[in-house]
């Protein structure tokens, strides 16, 4: 039997063999998608930059070069042309790949993870517990992110630590409500009454059978959230809240090339259009995904 064979096999003789099987064939269905498979290019491609930033990089990020500044794209050795203090635009965009990867990161292990378990224990255990917890959802959903990120850093402190943390302060609610939707469509199901009468308490229901039910809606949200992330990110940075000089985040670099964008519109375009770029392959990945974990289109 060859590894396909054992992967499609629909009797799986044991758990791990059932999982491998269903990643399998979650993964042709992506691979069906062009428009997904687009959406992953480009994320691995901000991967490969993020990673290899220092050995990409023609140049030094920081290192000023006052006599080659304000260059155009496809000068003699810069590419993307120079910023206004003579710094490589294609370096800086490489190594601000690596900024922008580690705030998706952050953000990614923190508001799923909180909002999940906010969403399934309201879900689960209802009464006044689902009471207080989503009328705290309701209070950070009735502010705008980029508003209530904005009031958390200016209290916190500009800096990059501080806008991640209030990037995921900002981003847990929408994964509670989805959560504890998917809780409540379960929590009457018939495994769950099985479970139960075998003497499971709560916790080991909600973190053994219920949060793993939930998880494919979170990472959905997870994906297609990611561009919001980024937006976010750019935007504090962009209003000096966010990376501080001289690193190069993208926002920031926004940011300082603004006020050149009608003569050296490259300053302020170029790190605008990887933005763009960016939030545009998540939002294609999170749009295939959704085809594939979501269980009612499985069967499509």
């Amino acid at each position: 039997m060859t590894l396909t064979e054992w992967l499609r096999d629909p009797n799986p003789a044991s758990r791990r063999q059932a999982r491998l099987g269903q990643a399998w064939l979650g993964w042709l269905r992506l691979r069906r998608n062009p428009l997904a498979m687009a959406g992953l290019i480009i994320i691995g491609l901000l991967l490969l930059m993020a990673a290899f930033a220092p050995w990409l990089a023609p140049h030094d990020p920081i290192t000023q070069n006052l006599q080659n500044r304000l260059q155009p794209p496809l000068s003699p050795g810069h590419l993307l042309g120079t910023d206004d203090f003579g710094r490589d635009i294609l370096s800086r965009i490489l190594y601000g790949a690596r900024i922008t990867l580690a705030v998706i990161v952050l953000v990614a292990v923190t508001a799923p993870l909180l909002g999940l378990f906010i969403g399934t224990v309201a879900g689960y255990l209802g009464g006044w517990v689902d009471t207080v917890l989503m009328r705290l959802t309701d209070i950070f959903l009735a502010f705008p992110r980029l508003i209530l990120a904005l009031a958390l850093v200016a209290v916190l402190g500009p800096g990059i630590e501080n806008a991640v943390l209030a990037i995921a302060l900002t981003a847990w609610p929408p994964y509670a409500r989805v959560a504890r939707a998917e809780t409540m469509t379960v929590r009457n199901s018939d495994y769950i009454a099985a479970v139960r009468l075998q003497g499971a308490g709560a916790v080991r229901i909600i973190r053994g059978h219920v949060m793993p039910m939930c998880l494919p809606s979170v990472i959905i949200r997870v994906t297609l959230d990611m561009a919001g992330v980024i937006l976010i990110a750019a935007g504090l940075g962009f209003l000096g809240l966010g990376a501080q000089p001289p690193l190069s985040e993208w926002g920031l670099m926004i940011s300082a090339g603004r006020k050149y964008l009608f003569d050296q519109w490259w300053v302020a375009t170029m790190p605008g259009l990887a933005i763009f770029i960016v939030s545009l392959g998540f939002n294609l990945l999170g749009d295939g995904l959704r085809d594939v974990l979501d269980p009612r289109s499985a069967g499509k």
